[in-house]
């Protein structure tokens, strides 16, 4: 059949190729953790059900004149000009979190118009503005 060089390398050719998906798989799956993915209010109105356990990340800008803070929360509505969500987050805002900027609120669904966020992402410059939420806000 198959002399012995050709079974060596056939078995070195197949040891090479599962490294080499495996290490794809792996480097996918960290990057996966890292990349920020998140929905607009509209998409949560257009979901058919809502995962009351699960973390969404909510992404939009932040609307002008909804920002209320007391010395333990701070409530403010995210909105993509279409529909609104309004959002409740207990901890250290960034420093460029402001009216009108674009924010990404990752928390737990109450309900389609209430988010209760553990984390807060603003933008990080005067004119950045991340390319989902641009997309979002030009798409609706």
């Amino acid at each position: 059949m198959y002399g012995k060089k050709v079974k060596l390398r056939f078995t070195y050719l197949s040891l090479i190729l599962v490294v080499l998906i495996l290490s794809t798989y792996l480097v996918l799956k960290s990057l996966e953790e890292n990349v920020v993915y998140f929905i607009s209010p509209t998409d949560i109105k257009g979901l058919a059900e809502i995962n009351y356990d699960k973390k969404y990340r909510v992404g939009g800008m932040v609307k002008k004149s909804s920002i209320s803070m007391n010395s333990e929360q701070i409530n403010f509505i995210i909105t993509d000009y279409k529909n609104e969500i309004s959002v409740k987050f207990n901890g250290v805002i960034p420093n460029l979190f402001s009216e009108d900027k674009g924010v990404v609120a990752e928390g737990f669904l109450k309900d389609r118009n209430f988010l209760e966020a553990s984390k807060i992402l603003a933008k990080h410059d005067e004119n950045y503005m991340p390319p989902e939420v641009k997309k979002a806000l030009e798409g609706n």
